[in-house]
């Protein structure tokens, strides 16, 4: 009998009380693992009235003691980096050597929110005018929430929330119902660094939990990552709600390979960027765009034998470069996409169908597959696949491969490869995409720069992590203040100048 997972709420684990379940898998083995709540709009209330109840005490800690809390949490997350990539591993799939690499990001993000008492800093002017000094402080918002997607359960958390309860927030982080365990486990690492109970908070659920966050009055601003339709959704019902919100959605993302590129280079990149975690990431190369024929000649040529020895494995193998997708139905649909692809008149180089392992034969397994021929009105060029599927979309110079960029309702990031620093600099300067990668396949910014696209791939208007993150979790106070030594008598009627 799977066990049934919990909600956190006020320090606590607190089992569901809606009767609703979702079965969480172990997609190497296809079994069910565990049944995780559905929380109630009911759950999601309670969870929202403890957390504001627990607000007020957590802002008015000082800056310093809530940077201490960081400092506490990124020496626990580090202490706890391998069971925390076993938990992602038996539930999303991924490799332990990946789950490794995403924790190191999330916990990239916590070393930055150690600088919250900088970051918060505000701003003064003396003497403006009449004796009058003006200063700026921030302040946070009160409770805030963070949908979280089920592709980096540790990662997207940590970029959120670190953030929001560094400057001074409550927390509720709803993560995806399929792969829950890494980020309660982390709900239980914030309290063992020392986070007051009820500011850091995880309520499972679907979209009954989501609306619930989305129509709550007491959740001034929502934070989300996930596919665009929701993220839209997300967007317009929050904001409709006078919520701020940030919504980080889909991709197709575009890799640029010059006629002068290191061929053998820009192959493992693709390698890397395109099959890595299945390619089961927002920032993920999809499409390869060689630039004139030889170079597509020499690029596919160098791809082929290295989609056709990928291997697939579960995550705790060694040696595998990718393992399963998270879901039966995510591999029925990429497999869809790839019947698609065939129809549309691609050339399928590699079929990464029918994958298949000795003792995992009900595992979620797909192997790379690679398109050659690939235009722009197919449904494997516009659609996002979320799967380990690239595209070879071959262009016939710069100015053709740009169009292509700018033409896709998706930018969320791009690469080029080349050793041309006048084509990289003015590639850069024309395309329009949030992330920019030259020689660099995954442009994932640092944490102390800013993580977001434009177009359909992102709505609302600050980034992830980086400064703007402040701004996001933050509202800003102006005070104009005089004191008795400056005041003259008299009272003035018009508009106050400086002058």
């Amino acid at each position: 009998m799977p066990k049934d997972l919990h909600h956190i709420v006020g320090g606590a684990h607190v089992p569901g009380t809606s009767g609703r379940f979702g079965d969480v898998y172990n997609p190497a083995t296809g079994e069910v693992a565990s049944r995780v709540p559905l929380a109630s709009a009911e759950e999601v209330d309670r969870a929202v009235r403890t957390a504001a109840a627990a607000f007020p005490g957590w802002a008015a800690t000082p800056a310093p003691k809530r940077a201490a809390v960081m400092f506490a949490m990124r020496e626990l997350v580090a202490k706890n980096v391998d069971k925390l990539a076993e938990l992602i591993g038996r539930e999303h799939g991924k490799t332990l050597a990946d789950a490794r690499g995403s924790i190191q990001r999330g916990q990239d993000v916590i070393e930055f929110a150690c600088g919250i008492p900088h970051l918060m800093k505000g701003e003064l002017s003396p003497n403006v005018g009449g004796d009058i000094d003006v200063f700026s402080i921030r302040e946070p918002l009160g409770v805030v929430g963070g949908i979280t997607p089920f592709n980096f359960p540790i990662m997207i958390p940590l970029w959120m929330g670190a953030m929001a309860v560094a400057c001074g927030n409550a927390f509720i982080n709803k993560p995806s119902e399929r792969d829950p365990s890494a980020t309660l486990f982390l709900g239980d690492l914030w309290k063992e660094a020392g986070l007051p109970d009820g500011i850091w908070n995880v309520v499972n659920g679907d979209k009954e939990a989501v609306d619930a966050l989305l129509h709550h009055p007491d959740v001034p601003a929502i934070s989300f990552v996930g596919s665009t339709a929701v993220g839209e959704y997300v967007y317009r019902t929050g904001t409709s709600h006078s919520k701020r919100v940030q919504a980080f959605c889909g991709a197709k993302n575009h890799m640029i390979i010059m006629p002068d590129a290191n061929m053998d280079q820009a192959a493992d990149a693709l390698m890397g960027a395109g099959y890595g975690s299945a390619g089961e990431r927002c920032m993920a190369i999809s499409v390869a765009v060689p630039v004139g024929e030889k170079a597509a000649e020499e690029i596919v040529s160098r791809l082929k034998p290295r989609v056709q020895a990928l291997r697939i494995g579960p995550y705790n193998d060694p040696v595998a470069d990718m393992g399963p997708l998270i879901t039966s139905e995510a591999k029925r649909r990429v497999e869809g996409y790839i019947v698609n692809g065939v129809k549309e008149g691609a050339e399928l180089l590699v079929d990464g169908r029918g994958a298949s392992l000795q003792g995992y034969e009900k595992g979620f397994f797909l192997g790379g597959s690679l398109f050659d021929h690939v235009s722009t009105d197919m449904s494997i060029y516009r659609d996002e696949i979320f799967g380990p599927v690239l595209s070879v979309a071959r262009a016939r110079d710069f100015n053709d491969a740009v169009r292509m960029v700018n033409g896709h309702e998706y930018a969320n990031g791009v690469a080029i490869f080349t050793q041309d620093g006048d084509a990289a600099r003015a590639f850069a300067n024309q395309v329009d995409v949030g992330m920019i990668g030259v020689n660099v396949p995954i442009p994932v910014p640092m944490a102390f720069h800013h993580f977001g696209g434009s177009k359909r791939s992102k709505f609302g208007d600050t980034q992830m992590h980086g400064p703007q993150s402040v701004q996001f979790f933050t509202k800003m106070k102006t005070v104009s203040a005089r004191w008795p030594s400056g005041i003259r008598s008299g009272a003035q009627f018009t508009m106050p100048t400086n002058r």
